[in-house]
């Protein structure tokens, strides 16, 4: 007896240093004392703390000083027409890499105002992704479902969000139409509740496809089965979205409105008589990550958006070899895609990102001092929001002053465009996508190493929406 009564007394004792060794961690009551001086409660605290609680921060953060009139000149443009709106969808990237497309298109054919659809690549990038889910289901069922890559699968079914590889995956793959031969929908211009119930099939579905394979069940015999799975897919998105045409007849116009011609185009020989770019071996993503060294090529698992695609890879350069390129091609006329953290310090009613023009820290009574690399390895920065790079403004001495940007956001100020700072561009500006003629030889140079592979969930290559 009293032997047991021993060791009750160690576990006792040994669960009350575990409790107070997590207790020492929490917020005593002196340590809460401590914690409510910081707060002194003095007029200037009131008067402050009665303004936020009755208005927006940002209003109020406004840094006056800096606050100056920005000019809307630029020094060099890339002719554009129209402002597209990608509405209540993540499909940014998409109208990106149209936008720099169509830009090309009006400028090379002497068209009017042009746009192609988005609603068109939308549909095939929906069905793809579901593909690659659900072939990448198969490729890791060996594996357990707490496995990294199997859980980020499971995690990322599908999104309408994405990057410029989607651009070179679906365009190339898929053709384009011009945007009244496929419209949008409903579903395409508010994509939350499609991209849900597409998602919650495709788990399921990859459960059965993990549970198949785990059974022996013959690859002809899972191919057979996943077919019978995107079938449904499709007639789900043509429920949401239509069904895209395979054949269509277009009158092409000058930029007078003159009729010029009427054909019959295939969505790709559409693309090869208006475009005709090789998206996926004639660009390059350039890439700021200062977390990682520069003048390294990065390739990221998964970044594809069709399972056949290719992952795409990311040159790692400062910001001054990239801004080179950008110069370069904007004064050859020749747009590019372009993402960045566009949440911070915009000032919406001016259409313009400057991160002198609000000063947070002064109305909160403190500082934030992270700088970029810090930021991106906190999870606190990263590419949010992907526009068309179409203007530079350059000094007597060709330093740039001001970038802007064509936005999908609809009409708004600037006509639909944002003006950037070029101090926000050193800080909040990621990604870069241009034509290989404009790169640098320091930059080529880099195209001819073996890129390192990072895995899909890096936080730098979440997609852009």
């Amino acid at each position: 007896m009293r032997r047991i009564s021993s060791l009750m007394a160690v576990i006792i004792l040994g669960g009350f240093c575990a409790t107070a060794q997590q207790a020492s961690g929490g917020i005593s009551p002196e340590m809460m004392t401590t914690i409510k001086s910081a707060y002194k409660n003095t007029p200037a605290d009131r008067a402050i703390r009665n303004a936020i609680t009755a208005n927006d921060i940002n209003s109020l953060a406004r840094n006056l000083d800096a606050r100056r009139p920005v000019s809307s000149e630029f020094s060099h443009r890339v002719p554009s027409k129209g402002i597209t709106n990608q509405r209540s969808s993540g499909r940014c990237w998409l109208f990106t890499g149209l936008n720099v497309l169509r830009a090309q298109m009006m400028a090379e054919h002497d068209l009017p105002m042009t746009e192609l659809s988005q609603n068109y690549n939308f549909f095939f990038d929906q069905l793809e992704k579901a593909n690659l889910f659900l072939q990448g289901v198969i490729d890791t069922s060996d594996r357990p479902m707490d496995d990294k890559t199997v859980d980020w699968l499971f995690r990322n079914p599908l999104s309408d969000g994405g990057q410029f590889t989607g651009i070179a995956d679906i365009v190339g793959k898929y053709g384009v139409v011009p945007a009244e031969v496929m419209p949008e929908t409903n579903s395409s211009n508010s994509t939350s509740r499609l991209n849900q119930l597409l998602s919650l099939k495709l788990r399921e579905w990859g459960l059965e496809l993990r549970d198949a394979a785990k059974a022996k069940t013959k690859a002809t015999e899972l191919g057979r089965r996943k077919t019978e799975m995107l079938g449904e897919v499709y007639r789900m998105l043509v429920l949401n979205l239509g069904e895209p045409p395979t054949e269509f007849t277009w009158t092409r116009r000058n930029s007078k409105g003159e009729a010029v011609d009427t054909m019959t185009y295939t969505p790709l020989s559409f693309y090869d008589r208006f475009l005709g770019n090789n998206l996926s071996d004639d660009y390059v993503m350039l890439m700021n990550d200062p977390t990682r060294p520069y003048y390294n090529l990065y390739e990221i698992e998964y970044d594809r958006h069709a399972y056949d695609g290719r992952n795409w890879t990311y040159v790692n350069l400062p910001m001054e070899d990239i801004k080179e390129m950008a110069i370069a091609s904007i004064k050859d006329s020749t747009a590019m895609y372009f993402s960045c953290d566009v949440g911070k310090f915009l000032d919406r009613e001016r259409g313009v990102l400057d991160p002198d023009f609000y000063d947070y820290g002064s109305l909160l009574g403190t500082t934030f001092g992270m700088d970029k690399r810090q930021r991106v390895l906190t999870h606190a920065s990263g590419s949010s929001h992907a526009m068309t790079l179409v203007a530079v403004d350059l000094d007597k001495e060709g330093k740039p002053v001001k970038w802007l940007v064509e936005n999908s956001w609809g009409p708004g100020a600037n006509g639909g465009h944002l003006i950037i700072t070029d101090r926000w561009m050193d800080e909040y500006m990621f990604r870069l996508v241009v034509d290989k003629k404009y790169l640098t030889p320091k930059a080529r140079a880099v195209m001819s190493k073996k890129a390192e592979l990072l895995p899909p969930w890096d936080p730098m290559f979440a997609p852009e929406d």
